[in-house]
């Protein structure tokens, strides 16, 4: 069975610096119909779990370690017996929601991850987060994205840890090289693509955050 893309939408809160909000995130599935990689496991584990049914899970991949991407992560490895991924430069972050629970493993800019014999490459693109990645599956067509790239711009910067000159030269350098028709599949909200959001760059840095 060939590799697919499902979407699990979950809700929950972001909390920082002080603040919390209510947000709903995209957990994305990838894999066929014996085993599948999770990007993100916000808020519900058992909720994911069941979206994953029968299927051995390769990994938990963290785009970034804010706490609406991550506070099930480790619930849902319990469930699964999968390792949970995170770039180490995001373990100050992850320390804020997990302090007693580290990561499995790292991810490396360039590694890949191969689920369903689909391989997904690692980039790492900081400046929502100092650790933040996007997973590109070329065979499939798509970039998970994170907070790093969303359908009309770039993450949020305000915030700490993060940077919009940074995040402004990882969407440039990273994902707006990939081709036009990669669907970008976001943490939150709707999908979009690397050509639509290709000439909105100048816009984005004019704006500033």
């Amino acid at each position: 069975m060939a590799a697919r893309v499902d979407r699990v939408v979950t809700s929950g809160t972001f909390s920082l610096d002080g603040g919390t909000w209510e947000v709903d995130n995209n957990v994305w599935l990838v894999g066929d119909d014996e085993e599948v990689l999770v990007v993100d496991a916000a808020h519900d584990a058992r909720a994911i779990a069941e979206a994953v049914g029968g299927r051995r899970v390769v990994a938990i991949a963290c785009t970034h370690a804010h706490d609406d991407h991550v506070d099930a992560a480790p619930a849902l490895a319990e469930l699964t017996g999968a390792p949970v991924l995170l770039h180490p430069d995001d373990r100050p972050l992850w320390r804020l929601t997990h302090p007693e629970r580290a990561p499995d493993g790292d991810l490396a800019d360039g590694q890949e991850l191969t689920v369903g014999g689909v391989a997904l490459t690692v980039l790492h693109t900081p400046g929502h987060a100092p650790g933040a990645v996007c997973l590109h599956a070329p065979e499939l067509g798509t970039v998970f994205t994170g907070d790093t790239l969303f359908q009309g711009g770039p993450g949020a910067t305000g915030r700490s840890f993060s940077d919009f000159p940074t995040i402004v030269e990882s969407i440039r350098t990273r994902l707006l090289t990939l081709p036009p028709e990669t669907v970008v599949r976001t943490g939150h909200g709707d999908s979009t693509t690397i050509g639509d959001e290709a000439p909105h760059l100048e816009e984005w840095i004019a704006r500033g955050h």
